[in-house]
């Protein structure tokens, strides 16, 4: 959510991060007339209000006409009060609900644009010529099917398309990619969570997944509960309405949970394989942290993204995303896109945004500062997830169809260094 006061004091500024994120800057105008309609209520309600209790003492005191006089206008002026008051409230219910149509204020600092006009921070490794090696590389299905790791026709037996079974190796490379994170994120101060995936309306209102990305959510209606898409939404939420002592640090954790999503409007898309499903695991990193020490830690959590994909041997690159890109939440947002032999092209695996207040404000998350309380900034930046295994098994095959484990993922698969085909 925006604060009130930016949008009053910097009105300009909310304008210009609404043109960059391509919506509708108009909004700003609506919310500060709504504002202004509103302080005016308010200031004849209080006015109203003041004349009534000075009058209750002219009143007492008051004989003959006078006092019909007085007792008259005693009877108008309640009615006065009760209009301005059920007004001003109606207001400030239309000004807060027209005020949580903003995204968050984009950073000055992320390329302007849509979804190709992201900016290349660094690209880290080289891609496998598998031409020089001899052989065409299979995708990562085909080679999950050899390996008895992947079974999507069951999945969609079970549940219908974009659902699938990870069996075999494939559940024991999940578990140890994801485990892997864990030990990370632990070895760097995070306190491992595993959350609830369903939450309250007001849990995804607050981390601002119920805007225009809505129909991406799964809602059970009889419960009025949502799925949640990542951990980010319980996490954020964890702190809800809670003054935080940030004197020693950050608080930062790492959410373990299975996550759904519906993709809405990705008919068509990524419809072989795993990596566009609705149901899948991951590991979140979250951190609370002052809002002046956000952009470092935005950068904390965008290099543990990479020291995974390192100890994984992937080659990624790492991409600013455009502001137009960006979802309702997030000033500034990194991609780590891992290269994908069979597609020839990058594709996400992790992301991390920082999404100052935003959130924060929306879920009352505080802390105490020299002028009192103040809202804290959240961040978040994924550390593992099911699609990883699209990367590795591409990443690492072998001509006959088995899969080197990485280095730094055998402790996790108990020693084992090649994943072999099933017959």
């Amino acid at each position: 959510m925006i604060e009130l006061k930016i949008l009053r004091d910097t009105p300009d500024v909310v304008r210009e991060s609404q043109r960059r994120r391509g919506d509708d800057p108009q909004i700003v105008d609506q919310v500060l007339d709504l504002d202004a309609q509103w302080r005016a209520a308010t200031a004849e309600f209080e006015s109203s209000r003041a004349r009534q209790k000075t009058l209750g003492k002219e009143v007492a005191q008051a004989k003959g006409d006078e006092k019909q006089a007085l007792l008259a206008e005693t009877k108008e002026l309640a009615a006065r009060v009760k209009h301005a008051e059920a007004q001003a409230k109606d207001l400030e219910a239309q000004r807060n609900e027209a005020i949580l149509q903003i995204a968050s204020l984009v950073s000055l600092d992320a390329p302007v644009g849509g979804e190709d006009d992201y900016a290349v921070v660094k690209t880290v490794g080289t891609a496998r010529d598998f031409a020089a090696e001899g052989f065409e590389p299979r995708d990562h299905l085909e080679l999950g099917e050899m390996l008895k790791a992947i079974d999507m026709e069951r999945g969609t037996k079970v549940s219908g398309t974009r659902f699938y079974f990870l069996t075999g190796v494939g559940a024991r490379l999940e578990l140890a990619i994801l485990n892997a994170a864990i030990d990370k994120a632990v070895a760097h101060g995070f306190t491992p969570i595993i959350t609830p995936t369903l939450v309250r309306p007001e849990t995804m209102s607050g981390t601002g997944f119920l805007g225009k990305h809505s129909d991406e959510v799964y809602r059970l209606e009889k419960q009025d509960l949502y799925l949640v898409g990542t951990s980010e939404v319980a996490l954020a939420g964890y702190h809800g309405n809670e003054i935080l002592d940030l004197t020693k640090g950050p608080l930062r954790y790492a959410g373990w949970s299975a996550c759904y999503r519906s993709e809405a409007g990705s008919y068509g898309k990524d419809t072989r394989g795993i990596i566009r499903v609705h149901q899948f695991h991951k590991v979140e990193m979250f951190s609370f942290c002052p809002q002046e020490q956000a952009a470092d830690e935005h950068q904390k959590l965008l290099a543990m993204e990479e020291d995974m994909l390192q100890m994984l041997e992937l080659p990624y690159r790492v991409i600013d995303t455009a502001t137009g890109d960006l979802g309702t939440s997030a000033t500034r947002k990194f991609d780590c896109e891992a290269w994908v032999p069979t597609q020839g092209k990058y594709r996400e695996l992790t992301s991390t945004s920082n999404c100052g207040t935003f959130q924060a404000l929306r879920l009352n998350v505080r802390e105490r500062s020299e002028g009192g309380t103040r809202a804290v900034a959240t961040l978040n930046g994924t550390l593992a997830t099911t699609r990883w295994l699209v990367a590795i098994l591409e990443n690492h095959q072998q001509a006959d169809g088995s899969v080197r484990v990485p280095e730094g993922l055998r402790p996790y698969l108990g020693g084992l260094d090649v994943l072999q085909p099933v017959a």
